[in-house]
């Protein structure tokens, strides 16, 4: 485990954001005590440690690092406590905590292990919302605010999802945050949402259940299994990220442009030292900045496509920091014994195709991959939603209407899962899913529905002005195809 041992990464000084470390915490792995901090998880306590290493795939026996860091992949997976397969990533740490290596699948533990609870509850509400990110939060705020009873659910320790790393300020108009750092908006909703006494949120419970009559089957903490009824349902599970094909592309120090951000801005660990971003759109070069805020400097940035696809404003930034990006260039393989020491980069033609001679190295620790998202859908899939493959949403969608609603009545859709845009766009999408779910539950009644009623014709026309222009075309052309994709499937026009 000597190539492990690093030295600490923990970010002490930052120009925008402060860590407020928690009580100081000891958790043990392969017997070495960890110094970990209440409210972090294991994932981010051994990376800012210096472990990079926290599995081996089965029948290679290749070792595996954290890649999402949001509970969407299986390469954080370690046996913790004695379980295997359990989600470094989104584990709480706690005091005398065992944790090891995963190899290859797992074994069950042959002896019951942990404190179970036998007793399943059985919970109700009028609107369940699985996610707690800006669509969730936007949604459960405002469906509470329509007099319904609201049940939240996170498999995330911690609710606003993507928010509470977004340390950039937002585009748009003042109405949509203009000017807000995506943090600050999250501790804002967040605030809103603990303080009402119709929103009930379950923190570290993953739903993985979905039966008829809205009914949910989710385990909390892994612990306890829990069974959830709501008269409608929005999931709202947001995306995960992408990987790329290229040789040794499983190496620890491989990972997604949002494990780094997560890293970084919610847990205050560097992610390496020296960063290979692929991708210049805005979340690459965004991210890239962010990186050079906490201290890591940026090696370069690679783009497949003719030119930088960021805002020029994100792009400028870079570039005034003589950070090189290499458009019309792709990453060829990653190298380094047991991780990550460097990439090789190509010049592509215009098939896309490498040209032969044109390779050269780049030295780095990190490779952190920008290459897009794709939606969260399996829920949706196992409730009978159709599913159809939309690219300009980003992939598999549940096919939905202009209220956001599927094709099984009761059923909504909002932010990342409906397709991958921007966080403005999917606070505004809980915000018409929960209008529209209120009306069909036959709330609210008198002058507060003619409000509701004006509230949802001024946020679909926000919607409309936001996916308006050449930046929101992919939205708004993937959006028309589910609409009528809807129509054609349901007969219904909405």
């Amino acid at each position: 485990m000597s190539e492990n041992d690093i030295g600490t990464s923990r970010i002490d000084r930052h120009p925008i954001l402060e860590f407020h470390r928690r009580k100081e915490l000891t958790i043990y792995y392969h017997g070495r005590p960890i110094l970990a901090y209440e409210g972090e998880t294991v994932a981010s306590a051994l990376y800012a440690a210096g472990v990079r290493t926290f599995s081996y795939s089965p029948g290679l026996d290749r070792p595996r690092g954290l890649f999402c860091a949001i509970g969407k992949c299986a390469s954080c997976v370690m046996n913790i406590d004695g379980i295997s397969n359990v989600r470094s990533c989104i584990t709480p740490v706690r005091n005398g905590m065992i944790v090891e290596e995963q190899k290859g699948a797992g074994t069950f533990p042959e002896t019951t292990v942990g404190d179970y609870e036998t007793a399943s509850p059985e919970l109700e509400a009028d609107m369940v919302i699985i996610g707690g990110g800006p669509a969730g939060l936007s949604a459960a705020l405002e469906a509470a605010d329509l007099g319904m009873s609201v049940l939240l659910l996170d498999e995330n320790h911690q609710l606003g999802g993507q928010l509470i790393k977004q340390t950039h300020r937002f585009f748009g108009s003042k109405e949509h945050d203009a000017g807000v750092r995506g943090v600050t908006i999250a501790k804002s909703m967040i605030e809103k949402v603990e303080a009402s006494d119709k929103v009930s949120v379950l923190l570290g419970t993953t739903a993985f259940g979905y039966y008829p009559g809205g009914v949910i089957a989710a385990v909390k903490e892994n612990k306890q299994l829990v069974k959830i009824t709501g008269k409608r349902v929005l999931l709202a599970t947001g995306a995960a990220e992408n990987s790329l094909a290229f040789e040794n592309n499983d190496l620890p120090g491989v990972y997604g442009a949002g494990a780094a951000q997560t890293l970084m801005n919610v847990y205050g660990v560097k992610p390496g030292d020296e960063v290979l971003m692929v991708g210049s759109g805005n979340v690459g070069v965004i991210v890239s900045y962010q990186l050079m805020q906490a201290g890591v400097r940026i090696k370069a940035i690679v783009e497949a496509m003719p030119k930088i696809g960021a805002y020029f404003v994100h792009a400028a930034k870079i570039r005034r920091f003589g950070v090189p990006i290499y458009v019309g260039h792709s990453i060829k393989r990653a190298f380094g014994n047991g991780k990550v020491e460097g990439a090789t980069i190509v010049k592509l033609d215009d098939k896309w195709q490498p040209v032969p001679g044109t390779e050269f190295d780049v030295k780095c620790d990190v490779i952190c991959l920008s290459v897009g998202l794709h939606p969260s859908y399996e829920l949706m899939a196992q409730a009978g939603c159709a599913i159809k493959f939309i690219p300009e949403l980003s992939g598999h969608v549940a096919v939905h209407n202009r209220n956001l609603e599927t094709t099984v009545p009761g059923i909504y859709v909002a932010g990342d899962s409906s397709g991958v845009e921007e966080a403005s766009i999917a606070m505004m999408e809980g915000k018409v899913a929960a209008i529209s779910a209120a009306f069909s539950l036959g709330k609210p009644v008198g002058e507060k529905r003619k409000e509701a009623d004006q509230m949802l014709e001024h946020t679909q026309k926000q919607l409309e002005s936001l996916r308006d222009g050449p930046f929101g075309a992919r939205g708004r052309n993937g959006k028309r195809k589910s609409f009528e994709l809807y129509e054609q499937l349901t007969g219904a026009r909405v």
